[in-house]
């Protein structure tokens, strides 16, 4: 194949952000047929055609449970408010499904799905009222409430607005949360909450019905009846792509070319005091896309002040979001990246940190599990790419993990093989090659072939929002850029 051609068409195509339709957020859609909308009737049409043989939703694989239940409630929710008679034997398979899926959330590696204690506990008394769900699945109210009411009452101001992260969930206020919402000033300029799909769609329903600028923004993001996690993700999606394809070091004039309009992009949106946060119109900065658009503009030439990336800095780690539950390893991985590329040493207190908590965090000493993505291969990648020729000790028995893991067809994968993970894989061991650790050639040789047999879309989701999904051209952007690094160390 001509990878070099396939980076081109790749780079003319990301922008605003590209996922494939989630049960969860449809969902929330499929309420605005309470007001006759289409758009509404045709989420539930997707809801229909969508759910899996067990009678859940969610993604079908991986199976994670927290994706599942949510999707779940969610969907039935919707069926039973505003469905038809047909409708009733998707809520008498789904029902049974729940019983299971409640009773394996303790499964899941990476843990809860992003808003998981503001969302469930109006889900579930919600799905009470309706007589949809049993008292055992209802078990996990009380605790998960607690939770809820904790972080509510360390809102600023006491409310949800734009500026906090928590606008994202909006929806978790219910009928009888208006008080918690600061309608005012929750939405966006592009008329959405928090760029959730979900979110906007409660908003519509409730507590603004029929509001003009929140059904615009879901028009343009709703196709076929689905509904993505969030849109846009601009700056995520570039910012991605470009630390991917930038691991390669050498690229002809024309990549460059094609490049340039993206790291503009990402230059116009920088805050020098802030950050950046997933999109360019979202107000709430965080810590991960701070410091991966810092890494990226640094690989690309320009000199920033390292000031964003530090305002992040907490006592023992590095923070990506205000109010978070617990912290992420993959902002803290990148984190390190980017004060490599502000050339601070490892012997910097900052570097030090990290690298104290990435040591305290390890599964088993040999791999790291992140909150933002469901498989360790990325975290642990990530991981090792940011401290190869810089604390190798540290990594060592994951580059053995990584190597041991890989399946016999040259693979990997968390759950069942995927072009995403393996390259993630292979990505670090040719960097980990690259820095003249000796990793074998045939390691890399069966990854690729492997790779190139399986590269091409869909994917399946891997990738922690409310539910599971998968920036489509992100993941291309791995896949490509570990074929070129193969190929560079190859030749």
């Amino acid at each position: 194949m001509d990878l070099h051609r396939s980076i081109h068409r790749l780079l003319k195509e990301i922008g605003p952000g590209r996922m494939e339709s989630v049960a969860y957020d449809t969902a929330w859609v499929a309420r605005l047929a309470r007001l006759g909308e289409p758009i509404g009737e045709q989420a539930l049409e997707w809801l229909r055609e969508h759910q899996l043989p067990d009678g859940s939703w969610g993604a079908a694989e991986p199976v994670y449970y927290h994706d599942r239940l949510v999707s779940t409630l969610a969907a039935m929710i919707a069926l039973a408010r505003y469905g038809n008679e047909r409708d009733r034997r998707c809520l008498y398979r789904a029902r049974e499904s729940l019983e299971t899926i409640s009773s394996r959330l303790g499964d899941d590696p990476a843990g809860e799905t992003i808003g998981f204690e503001m969302i469930v506990p109006t889900l579930l008394a919600e799905a009470q009222d309706l007589g949809l769900i049993s008292r055992s699945v209802d078990g996990r109210l009380e605790l998960l409430s607690r939770y809820r009411a904790a972080k509510l009452a360390a809102l600023p101001d006491g409310a949800i607005n734009r500026f906090v992260t928590v606008a994202f969930s909006a929806e978790m206020a219910g009928y009888d949360g208006q008080h918690w919402l600061d309608v005012e000033h929750l939405q966006e300029a592009n008329g959405s909450v928090g760029h959730s799909p979900s979110a906007t769609a409660y908003f519509a329903t409730y507590i603004r019905p029929g509001d003009l600028p929140s059904l615009r923004y879901l028009q343009n993001v709703v196709v076929d009846g689905g509904a993505p996690d969030v849109s846009p993700f601009d700056i995520f999606e570039q910012a991605w792509t470009l630390w991917n394809l930038a691991l390669a070091n050498s690229w002809d004039e024309k990549t460059l070319s094609l490049c340039q309009p993206h790291i503009s992009f990402l230059r116009e949106s920088w805050d020098p005091h802030q950050g950046v946060g997933f999109a360019a119109g979202y107000t709430p900065k965080d810590g991960d896309e701070t410091s991966v658009v810092f890494e990226v503009l640094s690989r690309f030439g320009y000199s920033l002040d390292p000031e964003a990336v530090l305002r992040y800095e907490e006592d023992e780690y590095f923070r990506c979001y205000m109010l978070e539950a617990n912290p992420s390893i993959s902002t803290n991985v990148h984190a390190l990246g980017a004060l490599r590329q502000a050339g601070f040493s490892a012997r910097h207190p900052a570097i030090q940190k990290i690298l104290r908590f990435l040591r305290r965090t390890r599964t088993l000493q040999l791999f790291w599990l992140d909150k933002w993505h469901a498989s360790p291969y990325y975290a642990t990648s990530h991981a090792i790419i940011a401290c190869a020729g810089y604390d190798d000790e540290l990594v060592d028995d994951s580059v053995y993990w990584m190597i041991e893991t890989q399946n016999p067809d040259g693979s990997w994968g968390y759950y069942m093989p995927t072009a995403e993970e393996t390259a993630y894989c292979l990505q670090a061991l040719a960097i980990q090659r690259r820095c003249g650790h000796r990793i074998s050639p045939e390691v890399l040789r069966r990854g690729a072939v492997w790779l190139v047999e399986h590269m091409e879309p869909p994917y399946p989701p891997l990738w922690i929002g409310k539910g599971l999904y998968s920036p489509q051209w992100v993941v291309r952007s791995a896949i490509l850029s570990a074929l070129m690094l193969v190929a560079q160390e190859s030749s």
